[in-house]
């Protein structure tokens, strides 16, 4: 079913597990995510950048998301990534998008407080979940650049007001993730998450996730991460894959047996993070 954030964050909450937002960069990824997910039994949720979007067409992912959800039997959420412009949200919320991000990070507080506000006035009356984000995440992601000195940690005092003001469905936290790490592993500040987590009741968000290390996963879902982005991993092994077989294929073999291996690496790595994601006594085993 072609579904919202809020609704497929509540299922995690009651069952406490964490709903996987993967990023695809092109139609030719979204039917093998959308399936694997289906075969993990989960819903997942499908992220897009504005560019991303552009590109391939608004109306045109939203109608693939349905159909692909409605023939697969499986949950599916399109959301709109790191947004800062009210009109590029109005598009993705006309068009059919079931979640949109409004990232207000770079802005003074109080500044962030009412812009978010006022885009979930319009998503809400819309039947569409907001994202915000408080703190800022490191790292580059779409040509937006944040060094590490410049990162920002969430304050919970903070959290607490931001949600309270803007009634927002989830909250991306800045625990020290970096969007675009892919080489090395992160130290996230799991005793911050704690702090976050035990003073506001909406579903939490993991930025920059590629760079997490696997076996902090269930202490971050255990503390209220109910949805966690992985985009530079799926994007850095599509590529590796397609590299491998444009550089071995005839120049009048068919387009599809260059790309079918791309999206297949793509499908196993989201199978195997939803297999943590989901939490459960098999998974934790099978990591050690």
């Amino acid at each position: 079913m072609y579904t919202t954030l809020k609704k497929v964050t509540e299922v995690a909450e009651q069952l406490n597990f964490t709903v996987g937002a993967f990023n695809t960069h092109n139609l030719e990824m979204l039917p093998d995510m959308l399936r694997a997910a289906k075969e993990m039994g989960s819903p997942i949720i499908i992220q897009t950048s504005v560019d991303t979007a552009k590109y391939i067409g608004f109306e045109v992912l939203v109608n693939v998301m349905k159909a692909i959800c409605d023939n697969e039997m499986v949950d599916g959420v399109l959301h709109l990534d790191h947004a800062r412009n009210f009109d590029d949200i109005k598009q993705a919320i006309d068009a059919g998008y079931t979640s949109v991000m409004y990232d207000g990070s770079h802005l003074p507080f109080k500044e962030n407080i009412l812009k978010t506000r006022a885009v979930v006035e319009y998503a809400h009356k819309r039947g569409v979940s907001v994202e915000g984000e408080l703190g800022t995440i490191g790292g580059t992601e779409e040509g937006i650049h944040v060094a590490e000195n410049d990162k920002v940690y969430t304050r919970p005092e903070d959290a607490i007001e931001f949600v309270k003001e803007t009634n927002v469905d989830a909250l991306a936290v800045a625990i020290g993730t970096n969007h675009g790490q892919f080489k090395s592993k992160t130290e996230v500040n799991i005793p911050l998450l704690k702090e976050i987590h035990a003073v506001v009741d909406v579903p939490l968000v993991i930025h920059g996730g590629t760079g997490v290390k696997e076996e902090d996963y269930p202490e971050l879902i255990n503390n209220g991460i109910r949805k966690f982005n992985v985009g530079t991993e799926l994007l850095v092994n599509w590529t590796k894959t397609a590299k491998e077989t444009f550089g071995q294929t005839e120049v009048n073999k068919s387009l599809r047996h260059n790309i079918i291996p791309a999206n297949e690496a793509v499908k196993s790595i989201i199978e195997h993070k939803i297999g943590l994601f989901l939490n459960t006594e098999s998974s934790l085993k099978s990591d050690k």
